[in-house]
């Protein structure tokens, strides 16, 4: 599945090679194209740089131009450059020198610098990626290494490609003013993988269905029955008792009832539909969010059904993709409650709605690329990619956004609340501390994090080190338990903020759930310090500029989740008391 293709990889016909990477199909003796990718620390997985930054020689084969298929390959700083090197299908070659380094001061500098910092690089074979390192140093650290035999061996069945294997092997030291030699060697063997499997041996079944994947999902779900459970003993037993009282007190003459002790969610019934304070920011985030969550749902489903991971980018391109096709769902929540809520300026909503998540994830992108660009780095996004980017925004994003937002007003944007709102305010009692809106959103994001953290180890350890995340049933399983705990948890502080005649509800219900993003960000920090060994500037700012993206946008859909279930529930209980 290939979503968002820019440009078809014509090159590689027009220049006369008839190796086919997309059919994946070869015959005897056809050329096979070697991508160099890139290079760079082991322990800075995002920090890579072209594999020709080093000083590295080409071979003599004529040049082949790559250019990026996907969004996401350029995006992810794909920078395929043709090896050089002459590799025919099931056609064997002998150790055989394809160029020479003439080793100066400078280059042996390079070198030694890399090999300090532990460089690796990647290589392509047919879409299949292959890593090498770059070299090595004794056990004093005083001489220097450069692996210079690239022993590469591929399975093929059929006429297919469906292994890669590469063995590093002349050791040469370092010694400026001299000349390396390269040389490489193809070896061709029969394998009986299938080529649906050939990226099998990429995954880690060991690591990510380990027991302690297994019981984590197994103590949420076990968490969420019983949250579930509580909450509805607890609400349905109180509400019933609330509802009763309600109508002894119906019965009640006027003089009894001025003399009784009125209290409880009842009393807010002329205001708890007031329109939420900043309607307009409200309303954006609410629409974003619910775009949020549609986009992780299908991607989450896409990924299930299709192997995302074999191919480059493709992952970064179907979110993409699925982000700008379900701008409606954004245009029609974020428009209509909007609307609900008695907003006049709707077009302004619309431009907040639509650019909001655009905005913040361009904006820190575009403060990392200042900072890859200063280190040449291949993560710097080009220019073309940017105008790309900008013209998706505008040209299919916002006008989507207007089709949700007209529907959202006309469908669903009349006011059709169960109570009356009162023209004047009811003042707010004083209560306890505890009972604080400040104090609730603090606290109402501790179980959704505590439903997600271990899942947020593997999707972390995926995206930062070099695991590949394929077990996305799991992923499915912690959003739907994320979205039940979160909904549970801000109907109990909501009530809770109700019965203390508080009718601050709406802004109390998304924040108490966005706040899951505070506790996700501070265990990025947690996870940075203590689980990685990344370091310098570059990969410092990529690391936490990206986790605050990832944060605020998980923050911004626990959000809606949770005003969304609360509003429900808001509604259901104010519908069944009766009210004067």
């Amino acid at each position: 599945m290939r979503p968002l293709r820019l440009l078809p990889l014509l090159c590689v016909f027009v220049l006369g090679v008839r190796a086919d990477e997309h059919e994946h199909t070869y015959q005897e003796k056809e050329e096979v194209v070697l991508w160099m990718n890139t290079v760079g620390p082991y322990h800075n997985r995002q920090e890579t740089y072209k594999y020709f930054s080093l000083p590295f020689c080409v071979g003599t084969k004529k040049s082949i131009s790559h250019y990026h298929e996907t969004l996401g390959e350029a995006l992810q700083g794909v920078e395929l450059e043709f090896s050089g090197l002459d590799i025919k299908f099931r056609e064997d070659v002998m150790q055989a020198t394809y160029c020479e380094i003439e080793l100066d001061k400078a280059k042996r500098d390079a070198f030694v610098y890399a090999i300090k910092n532990h460089y690796w690089y990647q290589m392509y074979i047919d879409d299949l990626p292959i890593w090498g390192i770059v070299g090595e140093a004794d056990e004093n650290g005083e001489d220097y290494y450069l692996w210079t035999y690239k022993k590469l061996e591929i399975g093929y069945n059929g006429n297919r490609i469906v292994d890669v294997n590469l063995t590093s092997e002349g050791k040469v030291k370092l010694v400026p003013n001299t000349k390396v030699q390269m040389s490489y060697s193809v070896k061709w063997k029969k394998s009986d993988v299938r080529f649906e499997d050939r990226f099998d041996k990429y995954l880690d079944p060991s690591f990510f269905q380990h027991r302690i994947h297994w019981f984590s999902i197994f103590n949420s779900f076990m968490m969420v029955i019983f949250l579930v459970g509580l909450v509805s003993m607890i609400l349905m037993r109180t509400l019933r008792k609330d509802y009763a009282r309600y109508s002894k007190e119906e019965e009640m003459d006027d003089m009894d009832r001025d003399l009784g002790d009125e209290y409880g969610w009842k009393q807010v019934h002329g205001d708890v539909f007031r329109p939420s304070s900043h309607p307009l920011i409200f309303s954006s985030l609410i629409g974003s969010g619910c775009q949020i969550f549609s986009v992780s749902l299908i991607v989450i489903i896409v990924a299930m059904i299709e192997d995302l991971y074999t191919e480059r980018g493709s992952m970064l391109s179907t979110a993409i993709f699925v982000y700008a096709a379900t701008s409606p769902v954004n245009g029609y929540f974020g428009g209509s409650l909007y609307a609900r809520q008695g907003g006049r300026r709707w077009i302004k909503q619309m431009f907040i709605g639509a650019f909001l998540i655009p905005a913040m994830v361009c904006g820190t992108a575009f403060f990392i690329n200042f900072i890859a660009i200063y280190y040449h780095a291949s993560r710097a996004i080009p220019f073309g990619t940017m105008v790309a980017v900008c013209c998706i925004c505008f040209f299919v994003i916002l006008p989507l956004n207007l089709v949700g937002t007209i529907l959202g007003r006309n469908l669903a944007g009349q006011p059709n609340f169960p109570c009356r709102v009162n023209a004047v305010p009811r003042p707010i009692p004083e209560k306890k501390w505890f009972m604080e809106p400040a104090v609730i959103v603090c606290l109402g994001g501790i179980l959704p994090f505590g439903s997600i953290f271990i899942e947020m180890y593997f999707i972390f350890t995926s995206f930062w080190a070099y695991k590949i995340y394929y077990v996305y049933g799991f992923m499915m399983l912690v959003l739907v338990i994320l979205c039940i705990v979160t909904v549970c948890v801000t109907i109990v502080c909501t009530y809770f903020l109700l019965n203390a005649e508080d009718y601050r509800w709406q802004w109390t219900s998304f924040l108490s759930a966005a706040s899951t993003a505070i506790y996700v960000y501070m265990y990025s920090f947690y996870y940075y310090f203590f689980k990685t060994k990344m370091y310098g500037l570059f990969q410092t700012s990529f690391y936490f500029g990206y986790m605050a993206v990832f944060s605020t946008a998980l923050g911004i859909m626990c959000g809606a989740i949770g005003y969304m279930g609360t509003s429900a529930f808001v509604r259901k209980i104010y519908t069944n008391v009766k009210i004067d």
